[in-house]
């Protein structure tokens, strides 16, 4: 039976750990120990992370957003309503919260947090960081979105986005297409900067995920005694790591060369965006070892309890790319390509034995295309660090080249990011 939620998030359960987080039970296992040696072996630092780092992660997923909650409570669901609580929201993002007309206190508090720059911010690695994020092209996405398939298996991951609906099926695609939305807002020069479209979008998916936090805890199988939270700060964080460690380090095998510094750049521009959205654990990793350690953890104290929410989430993913019907053949014909561009991605960056566990396309010979390209990547890499000049026109052709790949899937329609924001007690 699944363990009830508490009727409010304000205080976080004190020493309180999710039945499914396994790391004590699975860390002492020999496969687990022979990675853990031979990454010893390779890279000269122990990847298992010391007690305290695991004690809180494991904590954070009963950790939300306190204040972002307490302004949905005053302001959204209480006398003032949905529809004038996102006008104050979007005067305040547009024009700063001091010209919103009798300011509600949480919105002073939301607004106090979200534009005084955190202690530890270097505005200048976060550029670095997003520089490099951009650097990775359309192929991040892809690669983000494949990984976080494999965690498709996790019921705090899986259960939030199969309850609220939006990332399966037909609404696969559109939802896809948001978050990619959401990556190149953030990563784009300046679009961090205040009142610059990755902040504001960035205030508005935190908004969002208080909604969806609050409906899906009023669910009653949600099960808050196993999975903590829905969109904890525990599982949040992990998908922030999905923009930096992990890509920066995969992406090697397309020929990327990110160095260990590089990485460390794009980890400070998602924790800064992890600030923005809400998501400020003071564990959050601050070099390449430290994630690397938390990467372990998440690893190792996996469930695999999803079942067939995970299952359909996980096989939504690629049918949303297939082409439609009646689509001019111009169109049609980008369409079929990406579309095999997207299978060979997922075969060859899913684990074999994930990918044949579900109804998939067939691999062959698409999954032969990141290999293909590899050299091809890499020579250009080459050149891009070696010959002045080519870095800043690398940047500019990987923008353009973003922004042509989401709008060849999406048209015209901007990302809306307020599926729930009308939800109301």
């Amino acid at each position: 039976m699944a363990g009830k939620a508490p009727a409010t998030l304000e205080v976080a359960a004190a020493g309180k750990v999710p039945s499914e987080f396994r790391y004590w039970e699975r860390v002492g296992d020999p496969g687990v120990q022979r990675v853990r040696r031979l990454w010893r072996g390779l890279f000269r630092f122990d990847p298992q992370p010391d007690e305290e780092l695991v004690r809180a992660f494991a904590g954070a997923y009963y950790q939300a957003d306190p204040v972002a909650e307490a302004f949905v409570d005053e302001v959204y669901l209480g006398e003032i309503g949905p529809k004038a609580g996102r006008a104050m929201l979007d005067q305040a993002l547009a024009h700063g919260v001091h010209s919103v007309v009798d300011a509600p206190p949480s919105l002073k508090r939301l607004f106090e947090e979200f534009e005084t720059p955190p202690e530890w911010l270097d505005t200048e690695l976060v550029a670095q960081g997003a520089k490099v994020f951009r650097r990775w092209g359309t192929s991040v996405f892809s690669f983000a979105t494949t990984s976080t398939l494999e965690m498709y298996s996790e019921s705090s991951i899986a259960k939030p986005l199969s309850y609220a609906g939006g990332y399966a099926g037909d609404k696969a695609h559109k939802r896809q297409l948001e978050t990619v939305r959401f990556w190149i807002d953030v990563s784009e020069p300046g679009g961090l900067d205040p009142g610059a479209r990755g902040r504001q979008t960035a205030m508005r998916v935190r908004i969002m995920h208080v909604f969806i936090r609050r409906k899906l805890m009023q669910r009653p199988e949600w099960d808050y005694d196993a999975w903590g939270v829905p969109i904890s700060v525990g599982d949040a964080t992990l998908t922030l790591m999905g923009g930096s460690v992990v890509p920066g380090l995969a992406l090697w095998s397309l020929g990327h060369q990110t160095t260990v510094s590089e990485i460390e750049a794009t980890l400070h521009f998602w924790r800064y965006v992890g600030h923005l959205l809400g998501v400020q654990p003071a564990w959050y990793p601050r070099d390449f070892r430290e994630s690397v350690q938390l990467m372990f953890a998440a690893f190792v104290k996996r469930a695999r309890t999803a079942g067939a929410d995970g299952e359909e989430l996980v096989e939504s993913y690629l049918p949303a790319f297939a082409p439609k019907p009646d689509t001019p053949w111009a169109k049609r014909i980008r369409d079929e390509f990406n579309y095999r561009v997207q299978i060979g991605y997922t075969a060859f960056w899913l684990p074999p034995a994930t990918y044949a566990r579900h109804r998939m396309p067939d691999r062959f010979p698409w999954v032969l295309h990141p290999l293909l390209q590899a050299p091809m990547v890499f020579g250009a890499e080459t050149l891009r660090r070696t010959v002045p000049g080519l870095d800043a026109v690398a940047d500019r052709v990987q923008r353009y080249r973003r922004e042509r790949w989401y709008r060849n899937e999406v048209g015209d329609r901007d990302a809306e990011f307020t599926p729930v924001e009308e939800f109301r007690r």
